[in-house]
C-alpha cells in the first residue's frame, strides 16, 4: 500500500493483471472518485509480488477443477462484454480468500478478495511489533507516500495523478506538513558546475 500508494479497499481489489513488471506500474480500477488510475511499482515488491500470483494461480488451479465455481465475480457491464473472463487467470484477485462464498447477487460459489479487515489488522500488528507509539493505521501510508514523494522533489501535479485527486486542492494538503520555507525548492544554481 504505502510502495504504490493504495487505499485498503484499491489493495484487495487488485486483479493479477491490474501488476504490471514490465512497466512497474499498478492499475487502480476503482479507486478515489470511481476513476481508474495508474500507479507506481516499486521494484523491491516484484519479487514479494510474483510469489503472491503464484499462490493465486495454485487457488485458481484448484477452483477450476470444482464444477461449482462460478468463477471470479465481475461488474456487469465486464461479464457482459467478456462472458469468459471470470474463469481467466489474470481476471482473478491478486490477493484471494483462502476459501469460496455464496456471491449475494447471484448465489454463485465464488473465492473473493480476503478482507480488508485482515490488512488492517496486520497493519496494526506491525506497528505495535515495531514499538511505533504514534498512531498509524494504512490510511497513514498514503499519507507518508504523498508526504515522501514530496520531501524528494516531486511536483505536485505527479503526485496528484498518483493519488487519484481531482482538484489540486486536495494534493495540496500534503504540503503543509514539509514546512520547511527555503528548503522546499532546491535551487538551479545549486546544480551548476563551477
Amino acid at each position: 500500500m504505502y510502495g504504490s500508494d493504495l487505499q485498503v479497499m484499491e489493495t484487495v481489489r487488485l486483479r493479477v493483471q491490474d501488476i504490471d513488471f514490465e512497466r512497474l506500474s499498478v492499475l487502480v480500477r476503482d479507486g478515489k472518485g470511481r476513476k481508474p488510475r495508474i500507479t507506481t511499482l516499486a521494484p523491491k515488491l516484484c519479487a514479494h509480488l510474483e510469489a503472491q500470483i503464484a499462490h493465486a494461480e495454485t487457488l485458481f488451479k484448484k477452483d477450476c477443477l470444482d464444477p461449482d465455481w462460478g468463477g471470479v465475480y465481475l461488474p456487469f457491464a465486464l461479464s457482459k462484454k467478456y462472458p469468459r473472463a471470470p474463469t481467466e487467470f489474470h481476471w482473478q484477485y491478486l490477493f484471494p480468500a483462502q476459501s469460496f462464498s455464496a456471491d449475494p447477487r447471484s448465489n454463485a460459489k465464488r473465492r473473493h478478495h480476503i478482507g480488508e479487515q485482515s490488512i488492517q489488522r496486520a497493519v496494526k500488528k506491525a506497528v505495535y511489533s515495531s514499538n511505533i507509539r504514534k498512531p498509524a493505521s494504512c490510511h497513514t501510508l498514503r499519507h507518508s507516500f504523498a508526504t515522501h514523494l514530496l520531501e524528494r522533489g516531486a511536483d505536485i501535479r505527479t503526485i496528484q495523478a498518483q493519488l487519484g485527486h481531482s482538484d489540486i486542492r486536495t494534493t495540496e494538503i500534503y504540503t503543509h506538513v514539509l514546512n520547511r520555507g527555503g528548503h522546499a525548492v532546491r535551487s538551479p544554481l545549486s546544480d551548476l558546475k563551477s
